[in-house]
């Protein structure tokens, strides 16, 4: 199975374009706002001394956090450019990075028989794949993780589109990086509130703690405060 044409092609095309600034794509917040304190809501449920991938990770800010916390930290993505970012800014090689689709269920299964059971890490990845993709993503996490690993998954909720939508539509129209996103075809908060949580449990998966959160993003509104998206977090694990 791959995820179509269009989705690869958007998120090639942005990753491509950004530049390699820490957070020049709108989602890449520092770690002492994304893994740090997701982290601390995981520990709870895990010893840390398994790998962990991060899903998703983009130019791999937080898969190097990741790679402070673990003994081996996988940051893996759907785009090649997102891969190659990563890399660039992780010269000493702390962690390790490769391009992954994750609706690949042979390359997913190719990637755990090579780490074994991991902790996996998720930050917004199913509220913008494409609807035939989401079960496929889950279900990905379930695989990595196996038995023994946890995963910690954080995913935009329905409010996310007004507060994009609000600043999109500010006088003077969306600040750039929100641009970026609109301009290159990419759809944010697309899933429903309750479709992560019954995808997660429909790839297997238990829910061992959920809450409401943010997820800080590197750009501002024009009054200066900090553009931060309505998400709900979870913590799961392989049902026994």
């Amino acid at each position: 199975m791959s995820v179509s044409d269009r989705y690869k092609d958007a998120w090639e095309s942005y990753w491509s374009d950004v530049s390699d600034a820490p957070g020049a794509a709108m989602w890449d917040a520092e770690p002492a706002l994304s893994a740090e304190p997701h982290l601390a809501l995981l520990e709870p449920y895990t010893d840390r001394t398994l790998p962990v991938v991060d899903l998703g990770c983009g130019s791999g800010t937080q898969t190097r956090y990741l790679a402070t916390r673990y003994p081996r930290a996988v940051g893996v993505d759907l785009s090649h450019a997102a891969v190659e970012h990563a890399r660039r800014a992780d010269p000493a090689g702390t962690a390790e990075f490769e391009q992954l689709n994750l609706v690949d269920a042979a390359a997913v299964r190719a990637l755990h028989e090579r780490l074994g059971d991991a902790d996996v890490y998720m930050r917004a990845v199913i509220h913008q794949s494409d609807p035939q993709d989401r079960a496929p993503v889950a279900a990905a996490v379930a695989a990595l993780i196996g038995r023994g690993g946890r995963a910690f998954v954080a995913e935009l909720t329905k409010a996310s589109r007004t507060v994009i939508s609000e600043v999109a539509q500010a006088p003077g129209g969306p600040p750039p990086k929100l641009e970026a996103v609109l301009s290159h075809g990419l759809r944010p908060a697309e899933a429903e509130d309750r479709e992560v949580s019954d995808l997660l449990e429909g790839a297997g998966l238990e829910i061992l703690a959920q809450g409401a959160t943010t997820l800080p993003q590197t750009e501002f509104r024009s009054d200066g405060t900090r553009i931060d998206l309505p998400a709900e977090w979870f913590v799961v694990r392989g049902r026994a």
